[in-house]
């Protein structure tokens, strides 16, 4: 069955945080062990692989995931990509993009990437997450739940009176800086799977 449904309520069970990646304080040894965790959990699937980057490019914070799809195909990512600067995937046209990947697919692995709001102390932080995104929900536009595992990078912080002030005030640079890392996180994932075969031909 396609892994996203409608909800109308939050989340409660908390779902397994796979690793957590800050860009102030990791390391590229640290970034490479997200690499490699992600291409673990790429290998252990036999079935096509989607990253389904969530986001707009009219607001400066929901520009992360299209950045990001951005950069995964300007890089010729070896996997199905959704949602870049100039064709994301939103609110206003999320349902039709799920209706499409349902069709196309047949039980895909759908990795969601999104972009959302923290703690001050927690900005710039990236978390690979096992279940679904749930899109909208730091402004309480909640959205259908998509994906089995999800990578979130904390953009602002969470203003609970005026959220999508927080999403429209954050400094490109911060969005542009976790984007960037984002991206190289995942393409290095290709990369270690690639390697994994050739080797693996070789002898």
């Amino acid at each position: 069955m396609f892994p996203f449904k409608n909800r109308k309520t939050v989340r409660v069970k908390e779902d397994k945080l796979y690793y957590s990646y800050s860009s102030e304080s990791s390391t590229k040894e640290d970034m490479d062990e997200m690499s490699f965790l992600l291409t673990t959990l790429c290998k252990s699937y036999n079935r096509e692989i989607i990253f389904l980057c969530i986001g707009s490019d009219r607001s400066t914070g929901e520009s992360f995931g299209p950045f990001v799809g951005t950069m995964l195909k300007e890089n010729h990512f070896p996997h199905h990509v959704f949602g870049t600067i100039a064709d994301p995937v939103h609110a206003l046209n999320l349902n039709l993009v799920l209706k499409e990947i349902d069709n196309r697919f047949s039980e895909p692995i759908i990795f969601g990437v999104d972009a959302c709001l923290g703690d001050s102390h927690q900005i710039g932080s990236i978390l690979l997450k096992e279940g679904p995104l749930i899109p909208g929900c730091a402004i309480n536009n909640l959205l259908p739940e998509l994906g089995n595992y999800h990578l979130k990078a904390v953009v602002n912080h969470l203003d609970c009176i005026t959220p999508v002030s927080s999403l429209n005030t954050t400094r490109l640079d911060t969005v542009l800086t976790l984007a960037k890392i984002t991206s190289t996180i995942i393409l290095n994932s290709a990369k270690n799977k690639s390697n994994a075969k050739m080797t693996a031909n070789h002898y």
